[in-house]
């Protein structure tokens, strides 16, 4: 099933959707068993680019999607600001990708043309009790390799921007904003045109989201990848807890902002 798949992404460079498809260990009646080399869960941006990226790797890749289609979850539903990296501890993972990720999202919406504009940011204290923890985020922002940040005088900062009322005005040049729509538009499209081995599942059972663990699962596949990548969003800290064998020690605790 999984083979003739691939067989038609292949010949038609398409997305292909199907119905009623979960994956759990205990069912009523025997499931279909395919063997799987990645599978990504979550067709959200990240999803989509780790795809992509083991995708131009060689890799057959499957994507595991319980929306109608991809990015339709936070993906789609965020301010779509590229961060400069200023606010992270420094030497944190978080700090670390961000910075780079940033230089490698401009130069790929470059490369490929997504809408994007690097229009900077105001940081603003707007009384002087707020000023040093300006002080504070500069030279965080520095020691993260945040290029030019700058302090600014508050009739400064009121020049770029006549409504801002400040006393003073942290400057972020590399902070920018994106178009994700087109972003995860051009990551598909790439995949299509550059025919890569990769299909999107699309699973609209309510079935396992309801399970009580009373009845037993009507199942049609279960997948046995090689390598799985969880990158369900907001949900991927709860997925991961479901994951036989992966103890709870490393997944990490759920905050929202």
């Amino acid at each position: 099933m999984l083979g003739h798949t691939i067989r038609s992404l292949r010949k038609g460079r398409r997305w292909v959707s199907s119905k009623n498809l979960t994956s759990r260990v205990g069912v009523e009646r025997a499931a279909a068993r395919q063997s799987v080399d990645c599978m990504v869960i979550g067709a959200g941006a990240v999803g989509i680019a780790v795809a992509r990226e083991l995708a131009l790797k060689g890799r057959e890749v499957v994507v595991l999607e319980s929306a109608s289609t991809f990015g339709t979850g936070t993906s789609s539903r965020n301010s779509e600001v590229i961060h400069a990296g200023i606010y992270y501890p420094r030497n944190s993972l978080k700090a670390v990708f961000c910075v780079r990720g940033r230089k490698l999202l401009y130069q790929y919406c470059s490369e490929h043309e997504v809408p994007r504009k690097q229009i900077g940011k105001l940081i603003v204290a707007t009384r002087s009790s707020e000023v040093p923890k300006l002080n504070d985020l500069i030279i965080r922002g520095i020691e993260n390799g945040v290029d030019g940040l700058r302090m600014l005088e508050g009739f400064e900062a009121t020049e770029m921007e006549p409504e801002l009322q400040c006393v003073k005005a942290l400057f972020s040049p590399v902070s920018g904003i994106v178009d994700s729509h087109s972003l995860m538009l051009s990551l598909v499209g790439a995949l299509n045109i550059e025919g890569n081995r990769i299909c999107l599942h699309i699973s609209e059972s309510k079935d396992l989201e309801n399970w009580d663990g009373k009845f037993p699962l009507h199942l049609e596949v279960i997948f046995m990848p090689k390598l799985v990548v969880n990158s369900a969003g907001l949900s991927a800290p709860a997925l991961a807890k479901r994951f036989d064998g992966l103890n709870s020690i490393v997944i990490p605790a759920a905050h929202f902002a």
